[in-house]
This record gives structure tokens, C-alpha cells and sequence, in this order.
């Protein structure tokens, strides 16, 4: 380890040991009274633990509100971010939202079981309020959009409150090749909750660590290549990518239209069904969610979460892939995982081992997927910014972008470079109407569908794949197919501390999480909800190691003060 890396981890100790115990001062003797653990005999529940049918348990038999919720929630983030940094801004109508909605409930009016809860959204989803909506940039700090992205509309008209934007890695960590997870030069470094200065993984960072702690109920992230399902599993919790126009993209700061997907983390997968049922659907602004089977009816994913999902269903298990990702610090993964397969087939499951992928050297060598997402990139990033109707900074593709960036002392350049954008200009320098595009997007369909999963689920008759979840994102990104993560272990207390490439955060170490991933063929979403619900209810990992810093301010902390 770095001397520099030690002393930096040592005082991040300490300031998490102070906000901890603060924390617990806090809780015990708030100022106002004694600490309420309940009322009437009926207890508050945990806000780390909290289900939405707890929450609505608690809002209609009102044992508290949602602004009681609103208050507790800020309270909770507030302390999380002086140690992990994990919401860039909170919503200043929190407040006022959560009171017209106790408004409605008590004259019997309710939207749904959202109804009242607040939820954290990305910071790359844009909200026509007082919010920014700024990928983390200072490019686009006051800029404003014409209306609410359509998934943040649809949170709105089901009940509930966006409770702020979640930090992030800068533009979805397209911009640097020198940077970090978690960093973005308008929210700074996010930090995971499972051992001190962890790397949250990306590019949904706040999302998942907010989710993690408790912070509010649950999270939107957004996908282009692993952004929800790979910081879900490294902060303990569930995460769905959907099938790519399953949920709509409009006015969410964008990569590629081709691979971009709005999806929620939850703490349970029946949480993130719900709110996937609530924000899947078609949008006449985005032309992909026409492809919704079924003429556009969604089905019920809350429903297909279900004990019995795995009886009957035959799941492959990809071992060449397997071998071939897993470096020697995974063992540990590839050991809980191997349990984890015999715990799907005591659940009912036929389990293909060695159902190949079959394009993986291809795949490999190929440079597809890179050409999509720039040439994706330059279109649309410049199509949403000329629906921005103010840009207090004038930039309007990645040319300016990029001049912006560099001159600009906030964005820290070149201590993070803007090496991706460089190779687009300088390498590529064409959009995605371009021939060159198309070529190298048929060629990343080919090897990720047929070469990879999909190619595997139809050669095996397969239900779905299941592989551990740090290889889970590549081929359903070029393909566009969907992605349930569970949690799946921890590695042990006394594994040894490795730091990522950049030498300032903590790759692996002792009690960080990772998952366990369902993959299937498009629009398979209820399926894969039911295989991630059954396994989740029998295994309960994310109960067997708490994050090392909890805000332990409650409902009890709130309620009567």
C-alpha cells in the first residue's frame, strides 16, 4: 500500500468512527426529548431495513408521515454525506411535497403503494424544479429543461417524492481515463459503506450507497454497461437493468441510445419491483419504448416474486466465461457462487453446466462496442443539449464540451483527463449516422447475442444464465437485454485490503459485497424478478454484514420533536 494511501484511510477511519459516534449521541438524546421507539406499542421501523410495505403499514395507520419520512431521510443523508458523500443536492420541496401528499391520504386518496415515499434519482435524470441535473459536471450547473424526464414524471403520478439527485461518476464515467468511480467534479468522490474509502463502483455511485444506508427508500441508476448492476452489488443491494426501451431515456442525460437504461435499486427485489412496475412503460419522446411486447402492457413484476419461481426452469451456468473473468482475487466470489448454483437447483432448477458462450474470443479482441458508444455519444449528447431551454454555459457538443472542461478549475483537468473524449474526436470523429457506425454496431450484436448469452440460452434451451455479477454486464449491454442482481456474499473480515488502479480506493477488502446475477433474453424481466425473489428469500445475504457506518437517526428521532 501507498504510504500516502495508508494516512488518507487512516484519517477516513477516524472521521468515520466521529460521525459514528455522533451519530449515536445523536439518536439517543436528539435535544428535544427521549428517543421514541414506538407508539402505541406499534414500533418504528428501521430505515435500513424498511420495506414499502412497512412504509405503507406505517403511513396509513399512521404511526408517522412522509414528512415525518422527508425529515428523517435528510437527517440520515446529511450525516452520511460528512463521511461518504453520497447526494450531491436535496430537493428543497421535499417538505411541501410530502405534506400534499399526507394531504391526499387523509381524505383517502392514494396512488399506489409509492405513494409518499421518497426516492433518490441519478444525477444524470433531469427534473424541471429547483434541482440541477448536471451528470456531475459544472458544464451544465443551472441549466434547465422543459419538463421532468418521463421517469421521473411517471415517480411523480405514482406517489412518490424525489428526495434529491444522487452523485455519481462523472458523465457516467465517459469522460476519463484517469479518474474514479464515484467522482464527479460537481459532487466530488463517493465513497462505499462496507469498509472505509471503498470504491462505490459506478457510475450509479449515490444511488447505490443512498440505497444501501437507508438514506431513502430506494434509487433510480442508469445502465449503459454495468452502471446499475455493478454498484448495486458492491453496496449489498438489488439492482434491475432493463431490457433498453423497457424504461424511457427522455431528458436523461445521455451515452448511447442503443445501450442506455433507467432501471431501480432496492434493498429487496420486491422494493425494486415495485418501482420498476412503476416507471416501465411506453413514451412517445423515446421511439425505442414502442418495442414493448404486448402492445406496451407491462407486466406484473411484483407478482412474478414468487417462492416457486425456479421449479420447472433450466439455468446455465457459463463456465468459460467464468474462468476466463475471474482473476485470483475472486476466489472467494467463484466459491459463494458454486454454493449458489447448488441453492438453485435444491430450489427446483435443472442447472447446465458449461452452457458456453460462444463468441468470447471475438468478443475480446473486438472494438464494437467502443465505436458505438462514441458515435452514440457525439449525436446524442448534442440533442439534449439543444432541448436545455437555458445553458448558462453555452455547450452544445462534445467539441465545446471539451473545451469547457479543460479551461474550467473545477473539473480538475488534467488531473482527470478527458481521454475518452479525445479519442472520438481525434480517432473517430463520426456520429451514429455514419456507415462506420453500423458496422461496428451489427458486429457487437453478433458476438454479444449469438457469441454470448443469448446464442447460449437458445443452444442449451435455457430459462436464463446465471454468472457472478462483476461479469454479468458486458454482452446484455451491446444487446440490450436485461439484468437482475442480488447479493450474494461478502468477502471475509480479514481478506486483505487491495486498492484500485488509481491507488486511492478500496477495491476489495474485508465485509465488501458482491452479487450474484439472472440474465435472460429481452423483455424477460418478470422471470428473471421471480429467479432473483426466490433466491433472495432463501439465501437473506444482505442481513449477514452491516455496512461499518450506519446514521442511526430514525423515525423515533423525529416523530413528536
Amino acid at each position: 500500500m501507498k504510504y500516502g494511501s495508508f494516512v488518507i484511510l487512516a484519517l477516513h477511519c477516524l472521521i468515520a468512527w466521529l460521525a459514528h459516534a455522533w451519530s449515536k449521541q445523536e439518536a439517543s438524546d436528539p435535544g428535544t426529548g427521549s428517543h421514541l421507539t414506538a407508539v402505541k406499542g406499534t414500533p418504528f421501523p428501521s430505515l435500513i431495513d424498511v420495506t414499502i410495505d412497512d412504509l405503507q403499514n406505517g403511513l396509513q395507520s399512521e404511526l408517522f408521515t412522509s414528512v415525518d419520512l422527508v425529515k428523517a431521510y435528510i437527517a440520515r443523508t446529511l450525516l452520511a454525506n460528512v463521511t461518504l458523500n453520497v447526494i450531491t443536492e436535496l430537493n428543497p420541496d421535499a417538505l411541501q411535497i410530502a405534506a400534499a401528499l399526507d394531504a391526499e391520504r387523509a381524505v383517502g386518496m392514494t396512488r399506489g403503494p409509492l405513494h409518499g415515499v421518497p426516492i433518490f434519482i441519478k444525477n444524470t435524470i433531469a427534473t424541471a424544479d429547483k434541482m440541477n441535473n448536471t451528470a456531475g459536471s459544472y458544464a451544465l450547473l443551472g441549466a434547465t429543461v422543459p419538463r421532468d424526464a418521463t421517469v421521473a414524471a411517471k415517480l411523480r403520478e405514482a406517489g412518490a417524492i424525489i428526495l434529491g439527485k444522487a452523485n455519481m461518476s462523472q458523465w457516467s464515467s465517459f469522460r476519463s481515463g484517469n479518474s474514479n468511480d464515484g467522482w464527479s467534479a460537481h459532487g466530488g468522490q463517493v465513497y462505499g459503506a462496507y469498509y472505509p474509502m471503498q470504491t462505490p463502483s459506478g457510475s450509479s455511485s449515490g444511488s447505490g450507497v443512498a440505497t444501501s444506508l437507508g438514506l431513502g427508500f430506494a434509487s433510480l441508476g442508469a445502465e449503459t454497461d454495468g452502471s446499475i448492476v455493478s454498484p448495486s452489488q458492491r453496496n449489498g443491494v438489488v439492482g434491475i437493468k432493463p431490457t433498453v426501451g423497457l424504461t424511457s431515456r427522455h431528458l436523461i442525460i445521455p451515452i448511447s441510445e442503443h445501450q442506455d437504461t433507467v432501471g431501480p435499486m432496492a434493498r429487496t427485489v420486491k422494493d425494486a419491483a415495485y418501482i420498476l412496475q412503476a416507471i416501465a412503460g411506453p413514451d412517445p419522446r423515446d421511439n425505442y419504448t414502442s418495442g414493448i411486447p404486448n402492445d406496451g402492457k407491462i407486466p406484473d413484476y411484483v407478482a412474478a416474486c414468487k417462492l416457486s419461481a425456479f421449479r420447472g426452469t433450466r439455468i446455465g451456468v457459463p463456465r468459460n466465461l467464468i474462468q476466463l473473468g475471474m482473476n485470483p482475487d475472486s476466489a472467494v466470489e467463484v466459491l459463494e457462487f458454486n454454493t449458489a448454483v447448488s441453492t438453485i437447483r435444491e430450489l427446483g432448477a435443472t442447472v447446465i453446466e458449461n452452457a458456453k458462450y460462444a463468441g468470447i474470443r471475438g468478443w475480446s479482441e473486438s472494438d464494437a462496442e467502443r465505436i458505438v458508444l462514441g458515435a452514440d455519444f457525439i449525436s446524442n449528447l448534442a440533442t439534449y443539449l439543444s432541448e436545455l431551454t437555458f445553458n448558462p454555459t453555452g455547450v452544445r457538443d462534445i467539441i465545446s464540451l471539451r473545451e469547457f472542461t479543460r479551461t474550467f478549475a473545477a473539473e480538475m483537468y488534467p488531473s482527470r483527463d478527458t481521454s475518452r473524449w479525445d479519442e472520438l474526436i481525434e480517432k473517430y470523429g463520426f456520429n451514429n449516422t455514419d456507415p462506420r457506425f453500423w458496422t461496428a454496431y451489427k458486429e457487437g450484436v453478433h458476438l454479444g447475442g449469438d457469441g454470448g448469452h443469448l446464442g447460449a440460452l437458445q443452444r442449451f434451451n435455457l430459462d436464463a444464465i446465471v454468472i457472478p455479477t462483476k461479469l454479468a454486464n458486458g454482452f446484455p449491454a451491446v444487446v440490450g437485454s436485461p439484468v437482475v442482481t442480488v447479493p450474494l456474499g461478502f468477502y471475509p473480515p480479514l481478506h486483505p485490503v487491495r486498492f484500485n488502479k488509481k491507488g486511492n480506493l478500496v477495491a476489495t477488502g474485508p465485509n465488501i459485497p458482491f452479487g450474484i446475477s439472472f440474465l435472460g433474453r429481452k423483455w424477460d424481466e418478470a422471470k428473471l424478478i421471480g429467479m432473483a425473489y426466490a433466491f433472495e428469500q432463501k439465501t437473506m445475504t444482505r442481513n449477514k454484514v452491516r455496512p461499518y457506518f450506519v446514521p442511526n437517526i430514525e423515525l423515533g428521532d423525529i416523530v413528536g420533536h
